[in-house]
């Protein structure tokens, strides 16, 4: 396997590992441990608006408890996408998120999915 080739795969691993344990953290109300996994200026556009800086979004993550069950993960470099059911409390919502990082750290990711059934 080619320098190139394994470098890709170590930094797609990487990737995926990042998107998971924020994810596991989420799931475990652990909100200081998802944190870390951002960065200071992380941008996040979901269906419903976005938010700007890492404080803030996780800010309302305390206040949503969203318990995510990924369903699918792929990793492409530093970009990882993943189909999940999101669990919204009276809800549960299949979605797709796409995580773009750098450093590995969560830099910007997007939500999209049906909102007819929350709203």
């Amino acid at each position: 396997m080619s320098s190139f080739n394994s470098n890709r795969l170590f930094t797609e691993h990487n990737a995926k590992v990042v998107v998971q344990d924020f994810l596991s953290a989420l799931n475990a109300e652990d909100f200081d441990l998802a944190r870390q996994q951002l960065h200071d200026d992380l941008h996040f556009k979901g269906v419903m608006g976005e938010r700007s800086g890492a404080d803030v979004y996780i800010e309302d993550m305390k206040k949503m408890k969203f318990k995510y069950d990924v369903k699918k993960v792929f990793a492409d470099g530093e970009e990882v996408c993943l189909w999940y059911d999101i669990n919204m409390g009276p809800k549960t919502i299949f979605a797709c998120g796409w995580y773009k990082l750098r450093d590995e750290k969560i830099q910007s990711f997007q939500v999209i999915f049906d909102p007819r059934p929350i709203l």
